[in-house]
């Protein structure tokens, strides 16, 4: 079984049981906080992968680092430290985050710009989006990027709605290419 599938069970499970227990919110700000710490120092997942190191010792360095977090992400951390999978945590976070973006109705975009986009422009994107979407909620990330000259570059999903300048520029070389 892939890493992708293995990932996406261990999510779909603990987002199972934060929709039964109404925790939906409370566990994607935790989950966010365990995924920061694997992030900033991956020494940790090769500490909780190695073999030589006991697995009480692995689950008790996890009790202390997230004390205070709910006993199902910390359930979810010892399972994957109990099958050798932790290095799956940050996909698991990103699917479970993708599972109750679904539920809400929500959907991340990620907009390409060459500048920073003011709040006016990216409301003005999020009404548009969701109207076209069909979705509740729209949150944007906006990473600037010279290199597109002008215009925007929108990806939602697995769709890319590329208005930009760069994009025109290439859309006319091929263009000019196939008619040669």
């Amino acid at each position: 079984m892939s890493n992708t599938t293995v990932a996406k069970r261990y999510a779909d499970a603990l987002f199972q049981i934060a929709q039964e227990k109404n925790v939906l919110d409370t566990l994607e700000q935790e989950l966010v906080a365990v995924k920061q710490v694997f992030q900033s120092d991956k020494s940790y997942v090769e500490f909780l992968e190695h073999p030589k190191v006991d697995l009480a010792k692995k689950k008790e360095i996890l009790q202390q680092a997230f004390t205070g977090f709910s006993k199902e992400v910390l359930h979810t951390l010892f399972l994957l430290v109990d099958r050798k999978n932790a290095s799956l945590v940050n996909d698991v976070v990103d699917y479970y985050i993708l599972f109750a973006n679904e539920a809400r109705g929500t959907k991340v975009a990620t907009v390409y710009s060459a500048r920073a986009l003011s709040e006016e422009e990216q409301n003005q994107l999020v009404a548009t989006f969701t109207k076209k979407l069909n979705i509740q909620t729209l949150k944007i990330k906006n990473i600037t990027d010279p290199a597109i000259i002008g215009g925007l570059k929108i990806k939602i999903d697995n769709t890319v709605y590329d208005g930009s300048i760069k994009g025109k520029l290439e859309r006319i070389e091929r263009t000019i290419i196939a008619a040669n």
